[in-house]
C-alpha cells in the first residue's frame, strides 16, 4: 500500500506542477480564465462514468458549463477538469518526460473544451 500510494504522490506532485508551469505560459486573458477553472486528479474514471458509456482509458474529461455557455447555468455539475493520472501514466508508457507533456496536452485539450472549442478546432490547434 505504502508503493501505491508514494506512486499516487509522485503522479500528483508532477501532474500539479505541469498545470502550474502551463497556466503561467497561456495568455493573460486565457489565464485569468482559466485560473478560475478548478482542475481535480483522480487515477482513472469512475465506474459510473464507465458505465455510463466513457471509455475506462480516458485520459481527462471537461464537465459543467463550457464557459460561452456560463450565462445559461443548465449543467448541474460545476465546470472541472478531470485528470485521470494512471491513465496518463499508462499512455505515457510510465515515462516521466512523456507523462509530464500528457498531462499538458491533456489539461489544454479540456481546457479548450472549457473555452467553447470542438474536436475538430482542437485537432487544428494539435491538441487531439
Amino acid at each position: 500500500m505504502r508503493t501505491r500510494q508514494h506512486h499516487w504522490n509522485r503522479l500528483l506532485l508532477a501532474a500539479r506542477e505541469e498545470v502550474q508551469a502551463t497556466l503561467a505560459a497561456l495568455p493573460p486573458p486565457v489565464r485569468e480564465r482559466a485560473r478560475s477553472l478548478p482542475v481535480s486528479y483522480e487515477n482513472k474514471p469512475d465506474p459510473e462514468l464507465v458505465r455510463d458509456g466513457l471509455e475506462p482509458d480516458l485520459l481527462g474529461l471537461f464537465v459543467g458549463e463550457s464557459f460561452p455557455d456560463e450565462v445559461t447555468g443548465n449543467d448541474p455539475l460545476p465546470a472541472q477538469i478531470l485528470l485521470y493520472l494512471d491513465n496518463l501514466w499508462d499512455y505515457a508508457a510510465h515515462h516521466a518526460p512523456t507523462y509530464r507533456e500528457e498531462v499538458r496536452r491533456t489539461y489544454l485539450h479540456e481546457l479548450g473544451h472549457y473555452l467553447g472549442l470542438d474536436e475538430d478546432q482542437l485537432s487544428a490547434r494539435d491538441l487531439d
